[in-house]
């Protein structure tokens, strides 16, 4: 099965915005629950954001709640992160991932992982 494939990140100043795209062809786009990740360097895999079948829930990490919006158009198979006020720590790889089982907030709990997308903010 074809894997996700995300875009979107790149080279932004602190206070910045991006919006990271995730296409995801490979499957049944809105039988899953769909999540982001990140991972800095030297550090494990960390959940950042989910978002529901039809996109009504939301969930969150602690760290970037009321800066980051996740989004889902099931028409297009294609799952959004929208990202403001953005800060030197939020540099990172950025995944997406479907959700499969388990624990939401953990990566264990994902399959169909794409490539990663770097996002890289500049104080």
């Amino acid at each position: 099965q074809a894997q996700p494939v995300e875009s979107g990140g790149g080279l932004v100043q602190a206070g910045g915005s991006l919006r990271l795209s995730c296409a995801d062809t490979g499957r049944t786009f809105s039988s899953y629950v769909m999540g982001w990740f990140r991972q800095a360097p030297g550090k494990e895999r960390e959940f950042v954001a989910a978002v529901s079948l039809s996109g009504g829930s939301t969930y969150y990490a602690d760290s970037v709640k009321g800066r980051f919006t996740i989004s889902r158009d099931n028409t297009k198979n294609t799952v959004y992160l929208q990202m403001n006020s953005l800060k030197p720590e939020d540099t990172a790889v950025y995944y997406c991932a479907a959700y499969t089982g388990g624990n939401i907030y953990y990566a264990t709990g994902y399959d169909y992982w794409g490539q990663g997308t770097q996002v890289t903010v500049s104080s």
